[in-house]
């Protein structure tokens, strides 16, 4: 048997730590997996036990120490997997070896704690597939109460109680009855003392609730998970691996969907020629003393440009299509009349712009003084960031040689 001889015994003394523990035990012999090998550290779905059970108490919310049990020929190989599974966390991991039976590794376990943990909870690591939303609920409630904390689901199968010889004496009501779960929660100091009371039977307690609660303490009980089945058996590891294979499935489905149905982007291009009389438009802004780009409207390339990546991202068509050339109604058109009616599409369809950025290619005007305003002008159209950048071939090409300019532009849109 181990023994503790203070709560605080730990690794670091120096180090108070978080206020909560969690201390994995993953000691068991697993004889009934038949895999030969303790069952924390049999494959499934290309990662240990071990490993899927560690990882959703490091996606925790709040910082925990976390304590992992093993046989002591598995201590090194459980580091690596500890590691592997903490990341940037590995600092608030430790493992140490456990006893003969789960009674003496969860000691082993509690003398390893920092000085800061108030709350300790304990947790099978054959229980694997836990959602980390259990141990927040279980952590929360053990904060909130001081009690002790077991996660339960309610039983569904009818229970009889029999003699001896099996023979039904009485049906039990299960309304009352729970199928208890881990991890399970306590207040570090109450546990400690519990254990210490009860040295001489803990072969005796089915779980650490059971001894807790012979010492006088309260426990109560949270809502558990399907989830967090016990695997113990072959056809146990099969169903989690079925379900591990779904859960990867599904996340790749939701990916998928959100790809291709939430965030879409779209690019457009536009290219104008110089024209000799006029004013130049252009970013959304007026350029005095600069020659003007010819079209059918004020030639704003930057702007139609924006247009189109905008239409193109939502499946809209493109500035030809939504406004043709041969439409008096736009002959001299401003830019900003473009994009403005271009955003109203866009929301009609149910898309708000997430950002915009434009490419401008050419020699004339210079651009960078005004980078800043036109960035403004533009993302206020769009009811977006906007971006621009500028750049010149060096005089290759009808930009290099001046007779006008090139806008590339690509949008990123959200569905509402």
């Amino acid at each position: 048997m181990t023994a503790i001889d203070e709560p605080g015994a730990v690794a670091d003394p120096s180090l108070d730590g978080p206020a909560v523990g969690v201390i994995v035990v993953a000691a068991g012999s697993g004889t009934r997996l038949g895999a030969g090998i303790p069952k924390a550290f049999v494959s499934l779905a290309g990662s240990t036990v071990l490993e899927h059970a560690l990882a959703p108490v490091f996606r925790l919310r709040d910082a925990v120490q976390v304590v992992v049990v093993v046989p002591a020929d598995r201590v090194g190989q459980a580091e690596t997997i500890g590691r592997r599974a903490a990341g940037k966390a590995a600092d608030h991991l430790r493992v140490v070896a456990g006893g003969d039976t789960r009674q003496s590794s969860v000691l082993a376990g509690l003398a390893a704690l920092w000085p800061g943990v108030r709350t300790v909870l304990v947790h099978d690591a054959a229980r694997a597939l836990t959602p980390t939303g259990q141990f927040e609920r279980v952590i929360e409630a053990a904060e909130r109460t001081g009690w002790g904390i077991v996660p339960g689901l309610a039983v569904t199968d009818t229970i009889k109680r029999v003699d001896a010889s099996d023979l039904v004496e009485q049906t039990v009501d299960r309304t009352a009855l729970r199928a208890v779960q881990t991890p399970q929660a306590f207040p570090r100091d109450a546990l400690v003392a519990a254990f210490r009371v009860a040295e001489d039977r803990l072969a005796a307690a089915t779980d650490d609730a059971a001894l807790y609660a012979d010492a006088g303490h309260p426990v109560l009980t949270v809502g558990g998970s399907e989830a967090a089945f016990k695997i113990t058996t072959p056809w146990d590891a099969q169903r989690a691996e079925r379900l591990l294979a779904d859960r990867e499935r599904d996340r790749e489905h939701e990916v998928g969907a959100r790809t291709t149905t939430s965030i879409r982007t779209g690019i457009g291009i536009d290219v104008h020629a110089f024209a000799d009389d006029g004013e130049l438009s252009l970013a959304g802004l007026s350029w005095p003393g600069e020659r003007p780009l010819a079209g059918h409207s004020d030639g704003d390339a930057v702007a139609h440009a924006i247009v189109d990546a905008l239409l193109s991202a939502a499946g809209l068509g493109d500035i030809g299509s939504m406004f043709g050339t041969d439409d008096p109604r736009f002959a001299g058109a401003s830019g900003e009349v473009f994009l403005r009616a271009a955003v109203e599409r866009l929301h009609a369809a149910g898309f708000v712009v997430v950002n915009v950025a434009v490419q401008l290619v050419g020699n004339r005007p210079r651009f960078a003084p005004r980078r800043a305003e036109a960035e403004g002008v533009l993302s206020a159209l769009v009811h977006g960031p906007v971006s621009v950048a500028a750049t010149t071939t060096d005089a290759l090409g009808f930009t290099g040689r001046g007779e006008g300019v090139t806008a590339i532009a690509t949008a990123l849109i959200e569905r509402r």
